[in-house]
């Protein structure tokens, strides 16, 4: 089966199960530049997102999530990363053949992004209001006094406290949270159609991030949003995914609706992610946890790129790298599946 006729009958099944796909990744591939040599991180990945849906990509950290991100915005460093081959299409339009002053225009008013750490994010010399009023006007054409409010506004949806009375603070006099929230309104100020939140929980406490997971759910259904979710805590993604996409070493090696996943992972690494689950009606001793770790993308082992790790790994398993293969709402790459036990 070929990339395109892959991702074809992918973007079908997910349309089927939300509505009409607003974002189409089709066989990406970035690679880096390092020290005069170049190798891929990103290869070959496909993902739909549809409108009023929320896809999480997972996996562990070094398996491409947050390229595959930036390549979506347009953001992969200059001079270091960039896309060697495939398509971004949003609405119609490949995000990957626009002008910079194109892919500019879209940028917080049609597809925005939440970024893992406000604190770097954010810019410490100006006020969380100038820099919201600054995107407001940027994007429409409106009064001083109008951004403003639309900022309010914005805060205020994001359940910031206070919302008004922090325009004229300055990152570093808010929490964690509230950074936080000051992002999610940077994020859905302009009503984007597409949200792209990149491990936006990171270095909160626990009761915070709940507190911001349930307000970005909200504002998702709210607006009928297409939402990619990155992160690598599977308890989130069991709280907010319709469709859940696994990533391992730059490739898609599981996608399914969350109820099969979590009932039905075929991935012997998708079954390592949820063993590695805390089971608090479970008495027993040490968490498990999958051996080894990601292998560098300058020098990936032979065959299925997860065989070093995998428990039920083939001699054919060290001689090619399976294709995703699909099969109704779920795709899967794998020479081995297994039925799935908690150990």
């Amino acid at each position: 089966m070929s990339a395109v006729e892959t991702k074809s009958e992918l973007g079908e099944a997910a349309s089927s199960l939300k509505g009409m796909p607003l974002l189409e990744i089709e066989d990406l591939r970035i690679s880096i530049s390092s020290e005069g040599s170049s190798f891929e991180v990103v290869k070959g990945v496909s993902l739909t997102v549809c409108e009023n849906e929320v896809v999480c990509l997972v996996g562990e950290s070094g398996c491409g999530k947050s390229m595959t991100a930036l390549s979506v915005m347009g953001l992969l460093p200059r001079g270091v990363a960039r896309v060697t081959e495939g398509k971004i299409d949003y609405e119609g339009r490949d995000l990957l053949s626009l002008q910079s002053r194109e892919l500019r225009r879209l940028r917080a008013d049609s597809i925005s992004m939440i970024f893992q750490d406000p604190i770097t994010s954010l810019d410490p010399v100006f006020t969380i209001g100038s820099v919201l009023k600054e995107v407001v006007r940027s994007h429409r054409d409106v009064s001083r006094a109008e951004a403003k409010e639309i900022a309010v506004r914005a805060l205020v949806e994001a359940e910031l406290p206070d919302a008004a009375d922090h325009l004229d603070s300055y990152p570093h006099q808010l929490s964690g949270g509230m950074r936080q929230r000051v992002m999610i309104a940077l994020a859905i100020a302009l009503d984007p159609r597409i949200l792209i939140a990149d491990e936006p929980t990171t270095a909160l406490d626990v009761t915070v991030q709940a507190q911001i997971l349930e307000n970005l759910r909200a504002r998702q259904r709210e607006r009928e949003m297409g939402m990619l979710l990155i992160t690598h805590d599977l308890a989130v993604v069991a709280s907010v995914a319709d469709r859940v996409a696994v990533m391992y070493a730059g490739e898609i090696v599981e996608e399914a609706p969350v109820e099969e996943l979590f009932a039905n992972p075929q991935h012997p690494y998708t079954q390592g992610l949820i063993r590695a689950l805390p089971d608090i009606s479970v008495s027993r001793g040490s968490l498990h946890s999958i051996p080894g770790r990601v292998p560098s993308p300058q020098t990936p082992p032979p065959g299925c790129l997860f065989a070093p790790r995998c428990d039920h790994v083939l001699d054919s398993c060290w001689e090619a790298n399976p294709e995703l293969q699909r099969d109704g709402a779920q795709s899967l790459r794998c020479f081995n599946p297994q039925p799935f036990e908690v150990r």
